[in-house]
């Protein structure tokens, strides 16, 4: 039976080609529209390590008191004083803190023009890398000991590789950063999670270039210009030293820890050295402090940009808006054939037949609509960069995912904007019909 409905869309559908291509057009562009921003939201949106985002977490401690909180809450970051307690008592079962860094740096096969590259990178501990799990092309992460005693060695990225010296394995050759030499001592395969949930919170176009040990960099002023945050409002981005010593923030914290009482345990040590700094008169106030795995962090912080909720919202509206022309259009076109549908009914033909025969009909539109819609959303998806920051536009992804639920949003779309008008033919009176033909 599905075949001879099947038969009458294709002829009915046939009869008015123009009615036909415009609803197929409003289904494919409202769609198209709606799974483009939905592919980026998608990108924006996503778990940037979901195996393991549920042992990873984010420490907050409150080292600026009630006058400076922002609806109650500590710090996103946390002082040098506080971040190396944590190293030092090493609670969790890995950990790091993390600053990042840019520098300008010398490439040491420069050709005219290009001595110079920009580069971004940031100074970490060696637990870093297993506690992420990063992949090492060459070589591998550094030691706790060369963390304990301050070694000017560096893990690069594999692009970072090739463009310093020209691919393949260097692993043991050296790169000059700020007036310091630095060993290779791994490179790593190429690792960008969006959003940089480790330490900047934020959607970057391009993966980390460098990594260097955090007790290096502090011991030898690498970090000596690096922004931070303090509760008087001053900056001490011109002393150092006294930046060590202040509660201003700067430093980014994570822990892996892998089990509930793991976790809850780590929460009982953050309140108990809070408490304790408050005891020493350090702080003032009640410990204030916050423990959030990656998902609940990057929620908090409200890392996904509100102009893709926007975007995305927007988007839906005109999906909504085509589908009540297609509802239109189905009506105007099934509304039409009353007077077939009146026969019909007199020889026989249930509701139930004609309501399988026009959403049959509807379906054919629906599919039609969604092969354009797939040709539509790539085309949006590859052009999203023109009217949203590349680094976000970056983040949309066409996959066979994207593409099976496209065409279902189509099709489904498109039955339900048939509904109310098959509602309608169906309810046409057979002997009006009959009399008035």
């Amino acid at each position: 039976m599905f075949a001879y409905y099947l038969e009458l869309a294709v002829r009915s559908l046939r009869r008015s080609p123009g009615l036909t291509a415009l609803m197929i057009l409003a289904i494919g562009f409202g769609v198209a529209a709606s799974m483009t921003m939905y592919s980026v939201f998608r990108g924006v949106s996503a778990d940037p390590i979901p195996w393991k985002s549920s042992q990873l977490f984010v420490p907050q401690i409150d080292a600026f008191g009630p006058g400076h909180r922002e609806n109650g809450e500590p710090p996103a970051i946390m002082p040098y004083i506080d971040a190396m307690a944590l190293m030092r008592d090493h609670r969790a079962f890995r950990q790091s803190a993390i600053a990042p860094i840019w520098r300008s740096i010398t490439r040491p096969r420069s050709s005219p023009g290009t001595d110079l590259i920009e580069t971004r990178g940031y100074a970490v501990y060696s637990e870093f890398f297993p506690m992420l799990d990063l992949s090492f092309h060459y070589g591998s992460g550094w030691s706790a000991a060369d963390d304990e005693h301050r070694a000017a060695v560096m893990v690069i990225s594999d692009h970072f590789n090739q463009e310093m010296f020209g691919g393949s394995n260097n692993v043991g050759k050296t790169i000059n950063i700020a007036n310091h030499d630095y060993r290779v001592v791994g490179i790593t395969r190429y690792w960008n999670p969006q959003p940089e949930f480790f330490a900047l919170f934020r959607f970057q176009a391009d993966e980390p270039d460098f990594f260097l040990p955090l007790s290096f960099a502090v011991a030898n002023n690498v970090l000596s210009d690096i922004a931070s945050d303090c509760a008087n409002g001053q900056s001490l981005r011109t002393d150092f030293a006294a930046l060590l010593r202040s509660d201003c923030v700067w430093l980014s914290y994570m822990v892996e820890l892998d089990s509930p009482a793991t976790v809850q345990a780590y929460r009982q040590y953050l309140d108990g050295y809070a408490s304790e700094q408050q005891q020493r008169g350090r702080f003032a106030w009640k410990p204030n402090n916050r423990l959030r795995d990656i998902p609940a962090f990057l929620d908090y912080r409200h890392v996904v940009p509100s102009s893709t909720r926007v975007s995305l919202l927007v988007a839906q509206g005109l999906l909504v808006v085509c589908l009540l022309n297609t509802v239109g259009l189905l009506l105007a076109k099934f509304l039409r054939r009353s007077g077939e549908i009146a026969v019909r009914r007199a020889l026989g033909a249930s509701r139930a037949s004609i309501y399988a025969q026009f959403l049959t009909e509807a379906g054919v539109i629906g599919v039609a609509g969604g092969l354009l819609g797939l040709l539509f959303t790539a085309i949006g998806v590859f052009s999203v960069g023109m009217v949203m920051p590349i680094r976000l536009a970056a983040l949309a992804r066409i996959d066979p995912a994207l593409l099976v639920l496209t065409l279902l949003l189509a099709v489904a779309a498109t039955l339900l904007a048939a509904v109310y008008p098959v509602h309608r033919v169906s309810r046409v009176p057979p002997a009006l019909q009959l009399k008035a033909s």
